[in-house]
């Protein structure tokens, strides 16, 4: 069963903030305070359009000392599923929506004495709660942000009024600036931990890098939510539910066994944390692994599968839930 506990929002403000990025405030219905939360928190927010209920997790990144709201930014996806789409075209200030309980697995290393933090695009949002924290602390920190244009880079302006240009650099694809990450991972003191959000490629390209200069694995920090490809249809047999359900093209496992009312395990939905690894038992296919959690030889044994991102690409699939 989950982790988590709904609580029900109403929509307070929407704001556009850069092209194809909007930021929602989110207020509790009952009036109550928003519980605290740390840099790096994500929520996972309920969209329900229809007799379709959609989960997605945003990264929070209001101030985490701030109990009378939360505020995420949501990047509107050409290729969306359904839920930026939803949340860009439909959802108006009083709408009502419900969000989990927040949830860490991107939190500030303590031990860190410096914190370097490295944004491209939208993988910006954790990082605004972090800063605040971080600077609140007078802890040492540096941003660096990369975004494909100056109108598509959220927030910058902002950051580096604040914290200034000095602690906040941004790059600028279409101005042929990138970020000089083999020279910044160089030239750090001990003791410095690393953060990353961002496409996968920046991602793994950056804890690559740090990795060949022989920055300690404890020290390096990722964090990437990932949303369910679309594929084929198939069978899903649930073992111990006594189940068989249809997991359509648009749906992930998660989704599907939730619409057959069944209490599926998860945290993130984005393929990070692993609550919702599941053990396969028969599978007529080939699971098609999208998450970034399992190790290789769990995904080559075809024996294990994240239900909320991974999918097969063949006709059913025999699970233990």
């Amino acid at each position: 069963m989950t982790v988590n506990t709904d609580m029900s929002v109403r929509v307070a403000a929407i704001t556009q903030v850069a092209d194809k990025v909007k930021r929602f405030r989110l207020v509790r219905e009952d009036g109550q305070p928003m519980p605290v939360f740390s840099g790096g928190s994500h929520i996972v927010v309920g969209m329900r359009e229809g007799a379709v209920l959609r989960r997605n997790p945003y990264s929070l990144m209001s101030a985490p000392g701030d109990t009378s709201g939360f505020e995420i930014s949501v990047l509107r996806v050409e290729k969306s599923r359904g839920g930026s789409a939803f949340l860009h075209e439909k959802v108006k200030p009083g709408d009502r929506l419900t969000v989990s309980q927040p949830l860490n697995l991107f939190p500030v290393d303590q031990r860190g004495r410096k914190h370097l933090l490295m944004a491209g695009g939208i993988g910006i949002t954790p990082f605004m709660a972090m800063m605040d924290q971080l600077d609140r602390n007078n802890r040492a920190f540096e941003l660096h942000y990369a975004v494909r244009t100056r109108g598509h880079g959220a927030y910058w302006r902002e950051l580096q009024g604040r914290y200034g240009e000095q602690r906040v650099k941004v790059y600028c694809d279409e101005e042929n600036l990138f970020i000089p990450t083999q020279a910044i991972l160089a030239n750090q003191p001990l003791g410095t931990h690393l953060y990353v959000c961002g496409p996968a490629g920046m991602i793994n390209g950056v804890l690559g890098q740090a990795r060949g200069l022989g920055w300690p694995a404890q020290n390096l920090h990722a964090e990437e939510f990932l949303a369910p490809p679309l594929g084929k249809p198939f069978k899903a047999v649930l073992a111990k539910s006594g189940k068989t359900i249809e997991v359509a093209a648009h749906q992930s496992i998660l989704e599907a066994a939730e619409a057959a009312g069944i209490d599926a395990p998860y945290l993130c939905r984005g393929g990070a944390c692993g609550q919702c690894e599941t053990n396969v038992t028969a599978c007529t296919g080939t699971i098609e692994h999208n998450d970034h959690f399992l190790e290789p030889q769990d995904k080559a044994s075809g024996r294990k599968i994240m239900i909320c991102v991974s999918r097969i690409d063949g006709s059913q699939i025999t699970l233990d839930l």
